[in-house]
């Protein structure tokens, strides 16, 4: 879906592509809103359990939500707001719960909610590891899609190691692009049986690799090109509020 790095031609993006499908049965629409579902739902689950729903509640209202829109389309109903994916589903997902609120007609668990391919029951597991603060269901929704997407780019870096036999070799000199202050090059040089300017034109390329592939990923999530550079100033200001 994307055009190579560097390419002229900015690419459709995937918020383009569903936002704009009139036919949800559509292939190539449903399988980029899948994967989208697959990736970003933690985020939504996180906004409604700090929005004090039960955890019972949170998943029938993730599941349900998502079963929505491959269904029948749901995004119709939501606020584009410039074009940021992150703002469109969060609108989509506040309008669904009005209806669910005003009808109650949230889906109970099995009873008819699409099997997905990610698993919405262990998000209870992953939302006891927030942080115990007083954050709004916003904030937490703007962090957790934050720091989704940033988990994303990393697993796309890593498989590209992986196709390439380079595993190791990417375990071992990761924590490059974590922050670190002090980079044992010689010590690691010599486990990997290579020499200081060597490992260090390596993790040179490992960066610049990541820079790649992290704007490519928030490319695709806004509709214009000219809001790649302000959502990239968003997702660091996201994770690193308190």
């Amino acid at each position: 879906m994307h055009s190579a790095p560097g390419h002229a031609e900015f690419p459709t993006t995937r918020w383009t592509l569903i936002a704009s499908a009139g036919n949800v049965r559509d292939p190539d629409s449903r399988r980029a809103l899948e994967s989208l579902c697959a990736a970003y739902w933690y985020p939504l689950y996180a906004f409604v359990r700090r929005r004090g729903d039960s955890p019972e509640q949170a998943q029938d209202h993730t599941q349900d939500f998502f079963a929505r829109i491959l269904e029948h389309g749901y995004f119709d109903r939501a606020d584009r707001e410039k074009g940021r994916f992150r703002s469109f589903l969060l609108s989509a997902f506040k309008a669904y719960l009005c209806d669910a609120f005003d009808h109650d007609h949230a889906v109970k668990r099995g009873g008819g909610i699409q099997m997905f391919a990610f698993e919405v029951s262990n998000g209870e597991e992953m939302y006891a590891r927030e942080p115990v603060c007083d954050e709004t269901p916003e904030r937490i929704y703007e962090r957790r899609w934050a720091l989704t997407l940033l988990d994303r780019v990393m697993e796309g870096l890593r498989d590209e190691f992986v196709r390439h036999g380079r595993l190791d070799h990417f375990n071992r000199i990761k924590f490059a692009l974590l922050g670190e202050a002090s980079i044992p090059y010689a010590n690691l040089a010599r486990e990997l049986e290579t020499n200081e300017a060597s490992l260090k034109v390596g993790i040179h390329r490992l960066r610049k690799r990541y820079r790649e592939i992290l704007r490519a990923e928030v490319a695709d999530l806004v509709a214009d090109p000219a809001d790649v550079d302000s959502e990239l100033r968003f997702l660091i200001s996201a994770v690193g509020k308190k």
